[in-house]
């Protein structure tokens, strides 16, 4: 049996249940110019505690299939989001 592929990428939507979609970007050389170009892959991850949110790091690695769509699932979370949103309430007078 050979090793599963794991791949670290940014999580770009975490609207679904228990499904986040990452994005998982790498570089690779022009096949014509031989210019570095970026590109980038997005995968739907399997996510069960719904820890992952928007902008965190996180590692995925290959699995069975769970769903038409999700063949990967969340390792690990490498690195969390600094805060997006800081709400701020205000009493009223």
């Amino acid at each position: 049996m050979g090793k599963r592929k794991s791949f670290v990428g940014l999580v770009t939507s975490d609207k679904m249940q228990k499904t986040r979609v990452v994005k998982v970007t790498h570089l690779t050389k022009h096949g014509k110019y031989a210019k570095t170009v970026k590109r980038a892959n997005k995968y739907k991850a399997h996510d069960e505690k719904n820890l992952a949110k928007t902008g965190d790091t996180v590692r995925i690695e290959e699995t069975r299939p769970l769903s038409k769509d999700k063949r990967w699932r969340i390792s690990e979370i490498v690195k969390k989001a600094a805060v997006l949103h800081v709400e701020i309430k205000e009493e009223a007078k």
